[in-house]
């Protein structure tokens, strides 16, 4: 929508002309103040121009006995990981309440580089919500894997001033910023004084203080009450993540109240379409802090105006004069069920949707791999001490266990009876047909194989499995149909999802991408999987900046030694 002229802005405010639109007979909960303001809202292009009073306009939408709270804003995610492309995200989220969202294309920029991130740029200028972008800082995450490319300071500068740009994304390699790696401190300064996102779990003491004097604003990372404290005692602000995988909501809900709720915002980091379908997005978040006893005006106020001024988007986060026309219509504030939203004054419909124009996708292609087959992942060995990273069901942070495992002709083999399963990351981009072995703990697989390019952050083929040939036979699929995720049992693929964007996303429509995870669902536990997400639980094994244990195609990397295992 275009930007209305001043004077339209002041004459519908003021009553002299009909607003070109007013949405008559609702209420408002006003995010500063906490107090319901009954009247209209009359809207003049993208922007509110007037609340509780009587307004006549060019058309009116009957809202009465609505509530009105501003749009809701997600302050960190990566839209790849909802397995779709920005413009069906948009489709998915919008009806949803989400107006604005903070992205991080970090997972294509990994594949493919500098031009994943100008396909999100592009797209960003077509959606309908507000897609704002902040520059990936880390790619690759750290030195320990094999990324599809490698962004430095001189790529991102050129992109600083772009008007979807923010600024700097989540700084993953936290040590880097304290030990003063000069790549990090590069960035750091190239972006000092403008936006740069925190990413330091479990990070704290001095040198948290390091790393925050270093501008880092934001974390989404903190996993428990007392480590977002700290970091809010020390001038950070804490999103509150609820993605499908990452799961802090319950943990850092007690410390939501109208006090901090001007320093805590909301965020879903990755979340998929099934959960989204299942349980919602925001929308979720809102619905399950207010159930948990959060006050209700600190929890609209943290998914809206709290959002915006962490992010510097002084235009939006309230109902109110001059602020941009992002609207959710309610019937109930605890159940937060959206049944209308306006981004920037246009109605989320399938009408609007079907004229956005469409960039088109990039990244084809990119799945590069060797084939394989089942010999590739013996692990070969010399004693049975071995390392095994023991998953936490909900978390992103890993385990370091040690367990005995037997060699068995020059090989340590799966054992099922003890929840122990061969996990390998094969190197897809081309490079250098690396494949690292190990093993995990919690997937409870008892047969087969299963299989994915979405690998955080480098992206490369992660396989787990008991038996190898179902392995192979995994990903060597992956390599046909353009990266994706699979399941295979007894030599057959039993179920599929293909993602040829860059092998992060689908082209088909979000309700499709559902209808398909559903099924990989069904078929993971029919080989005995009990995780509740395996495939997004699979992705953070492979990300050497999340404690404790994980692994990449260079081998298990020791995160608190910042070292690769030999």
């Amino acid at each position: 929508m275009s930007i209305p002229a001043l004077s339209d802005l002041i004459s519908q405010g003021r009553g002299d002309a009909p607003a070109d639109l007013v949405l008559k007979g609702g209420q408002v909960l006003d995010v500063v103040t906490g107090d319901l303001v009954a009247g209209d809202v009359a809207i003049c292009g993208d922007t509110v121009v007037g609340i509780g009073a009587g307004y006549e306009g060019r058309q009116v939408i009957d809202v009465t006995g609505k509530t009105l709270v501003p749009g809701f804003i997600d302050t960190h995610l990566h839209i790849e990981s909802s397995l779709v492309t920005p413009h069906e995200f948009d489709r998915c989220v919008g009806p949803r309440g989400v107006t604005t969202v903070i992205c991080d294309p970090h997972e294509i920029a990994n594949v493919i580089g500098v031009p994943g991130i100008e396909y999100f740029l592009a797209a960003a200028q077509e959606t309908l919500i507000d897609i704002r972008v902040n520059l990936s800082s880390c790619v690759p995450s750290s030195h320990m894997e094999t990324a599809g490319a490698e962004i430095g300071a001189t790529d991102l500068i050129p992109l600083a001033d772009h008007p979807k740009v923010i600024g700097l994304a989540e700084f993953m390699n936290y040590p880097g910023v304290i030990f003063q790696d000069p790549g990090c401190m590069e960035k750091l300064e190239a972006f000092r004084g403008r936006h740069i996102d925190g990413h330091a779990p479990q990070l704290s003491g001095r040198d948290l203080n390091a790393y925050i004097a270093a501008g880092i604003r934001t974390e989404h990372e903190a996993t428990t009450a007392e480590e977002a404290r700290e970091k809010l005692r020390k001038g950070m602000r804490v999103l509150i993540r609820e993605g499908s995988v990452s799961k802090d909501l319950h943990a850092l809900q007690p410390l939501l109240t109208d006090i901090t709720s001007a320093y805590m915002c909301l965020c879903t980091d990755d979340r998929n379409p099934l959960d989204i379908a299942e349980h919602g997005h925001l929308d979720y978040m809102i619905r399950e802090l207010i159930r948990l006893g959060c006050p209700t005006l600190a929890v609209y106020r943290a998914a809206s105006l709290s959002a915006a001024e962490a992010f510097g988007l002084k235009d939006r986060g309230q109902i109110a004069p001059g602020k941009r026309a992002d609207i959710v219509v309610l019937s109930d504030l605890a159940d937060c069920r959206a049944e209308m939203v306006l981004a920037g004054g246009v109605v989320l419909e399938d009408a609007a949707f079907a004229v956005r124009p469409v960039t088109p996708p990039v990244g084809r292609g990119s799945v590069k791999a060797p084939v394989l087959d089942g010999d590739d992942f013996r692990t070969t060995a010399n004693r049975e001490e071995t390392d095994v990273i023991g998953i936490l069901d909900g978390k992103i942070i890993t385990e370091h266990l040690k367990e005995e495992i037997a060699i068995e002709d020059g090989d340590k083999r799966p054992d099922p009876a003890r929840d122990l399963v061969k996990i390998a990351v094969v190197e897809r981009h081309g490079k250098n047909g690396n494949i690292a072995t190990g093993f995990v703990k919690g997937f409870g697989l008892k047969r087969g194989a299963i299989a994915s390019t979405v690998c955080h952050d480098h992206h490369n083929i992660a396989v787990v499995g008991i038996d190898y040939d179902d392995m192979a036979l995994a990903a060597n699929r992956l390599g046909q149909i353009e990266g994706g995720f699979v399941v295979v049992d007894d030599g057959k693929v039993i179920a599929e999802l293909p993602l040829p964007v860059a092998g992060l996303m689908s082209l088909s429509p979000f309700e499709a991408v559902h209808a398909d995870l559903v099924e990989l669902r069904a078929a993971a536990k029919r080989l005995g999987v009990t995780l509740a997400e395996p495939f997004l639980q699979l992705a953070f094994l492979a990300l050497p900046v999340i404690p404790a244990l994980k692994i990449t195609d260079r081998g298990m990397v020791d995160v608190v030694k910042f070292e690769i295992i030999s």
